[in-house]
């Protein structure tokens, strides 16, 4: 006696055995899968709906219990390939369920490249769109517009650090009976002996004394004009005359009296100021600003800078400045620098060696710190910044881009765009040395023009 359910006793129509293990000679084929409810063969175009025939099959009354199926049709149905995607195979093909990703009872049937469907590999979207490529032109101009603005926000904060380091002390507008201007600017740059704010230790290292108040030490004057960048170099032993003058402090009127005096005791007299007025006097060039530093700010930017290299021609010691160099190339580092700029005695005494040591050494400063390894490296810009400005003492109307201004016609005169000399001297009178005022008068007169400068000095 059969166990199975009447109706499926193992011979259906034609004798052919289905729904149990195979003894017959043909393969066994699909069962009827009751419980199991296909969708409509969305667009994976998947095989014949078994649950649909068993509705379409006789629903007539046979001995009073319902008529069995239809039997499946013969052999293996044909399978309909199908790409990757789930969404080809013909609209009959057979789907065999395997990597298809589908999910029985799913709204859109098994297979499809629908929700749940199989071959969604990061290129398509839910329902078979594709995905967009990336908007890379928005993306670099967002990119782009955010660097700007972080570039504007640093630039912007590092000016307003910068300019308020700023050591405006000068006021130029106490300067009296002042010559008329003309081409380009023009710039005092002062070195001075200034000890303010150096250690003892760094007193006895950097071989400075420790003399009381300041002197000038180096003056040169720098024009940036229409004729290129000259530095010209004044010698502190010039002999110059003192003329009348305010005085800083006191505002007293003091006349001139003829007297003529070595450069740098115009600075030691009344300061800053004097100087310019003096400068003015003997010369007839107007300064437009003025610019100083001491020992120790000099040396503090050589070494934020890493040391500058300088090929020195002749090898010299002195004990008063602590030089001691060999010739060739060579790095020097704050405490040698120093000494280079200050040395005077090793030559003889001449202050005209020390003022074209002083015009090499400056402009190699400026050369070799205009580089994009110092201005695009923060580690090295803000500490040569700081070290400079903190030392530096500048005219009340200065500012940054008067500052810039200098240090790139310093910078060009290294470059061979410009000219540096000493001003033209005629001999010495009392150990003063006494200038060409001929070739003064012309060098000045082609400087306030903006013609090109033909006139060389010692």
């Amino acid at each position: 006696m059969s166990e199975w359910p009447e109706g499926r006793s193992g011979r259906g129509r034609g004798g052919e055995g289905y729904g149990r293990g195979s003894a017959s000679e043909q393969p066994e084929r699909a069962r009827v899968m009751r419980h199991v409810q296909r969708g409509q063969g969305g667009q994976g175009g998947q095989g014949i709906q078994w649950g649909q025939q068993s509705q379409q099959g006789q629903q007539g009354q046979r001995g009073g219990r319902p008529a069995r199926p239809p039997a499946p049709p013969q052999g293996v149905p044909p399978q309909h390939g199908y790409g990757h995607d789930g969404r080809q195979g013909g609209p009959q093909g057979y789907d065999s369920g395997y990597n298809t990703g589908q999910v029985y009872g799913s709204p859109q049937g098994g297979g499809g490249a629908g929700r749940g469907g199989g071959g969604d590999d990061g290129h398509f979207r839910p329902g078979g769109a594709p995905r967009p490529a990336p908007d890379w032109k928005r993306r670099i101009k967002v990119g782009s517009l955010t660097l700007l603005v972080v570039l504007l926000v640093v630039s912007v904060g590092t000016y307003f650090w910068a300019d308020s380091k700023l050591n405006r002390e000068v006021d130029l507008s106490k300067v009296i009976e002042r010559p008329g201007g003309g081409d380009g600017t023009t710039y005092l740059i002062v070195g001075s002996d200034s000890r303010e704010g150096m250690s003892d230790e760094e007193k006895e290292k950097l071989h400075t004394g420790s003399a009381a108040g300041k002197r000038t030490d180096s003056m040169m004057i720098l024009h940036v004009g229409g004729n290129g960048n000259t530095m010209i170099s004044l010698p502190r032993d010039s002999d110059v005359e003192i003329p009348s003058f305010v005085g800083s402090d006191s505002g007293k009127r003091f006349e001139g009296t003829g007297r003529r005096v070595k450069l740098n005791a115009a600075y030691a007299m009344d300061g800053p100021e004097l100087l310019v007025r003096t400068v003015e006097h003997n010369t007839g060039l107007r300064i437009d600003h003025y610019a100083e530093i001491g020992f120790g700010g000099f040396a503090k930017i050589v070494d934020a800078v890493g040391g500058v290299e300088m090929n020195i021609e002749k090898g010299f010691k002195d004990k008063r400045s602590g030089a001691d160099f060999e010739a060739g190339k060579q790095t020097l580092d704050g405490q040698q620098a120093l000494a280079f700029v200050r040395t005077r005695y090793a030559f003889a005494g001449s202050d005209l060696d020390r003022t074209k040591n002083q015009q090499k050494f400056l402009s190699a400063l400026a050369s070799q710190t205009a580089t994009p390894s110092t201005v695009l490296n923060p580690f090295k810009l803000y500490p040569t910044m700081g070290a400079g400005l903190d030392t530096l003492i500048v005219d009340e109307d200065m500012g940054l881009f008067d500052l810039t201004e200098m240090f790139w016609g310093m910078k060009g005169v290294t470059g061979g765009e410009g000219v540096s000399m000493n001003i033209p001297l005629s001999g010495s009178r009392g150990g003063n040395l006494v200038w060409d005022q001929a070739k003064v008068k012309t060098l000045v007169q082609q400087l306030k023009n903006g013609d090109e400068v033909t006139v060389r000095g010692n």
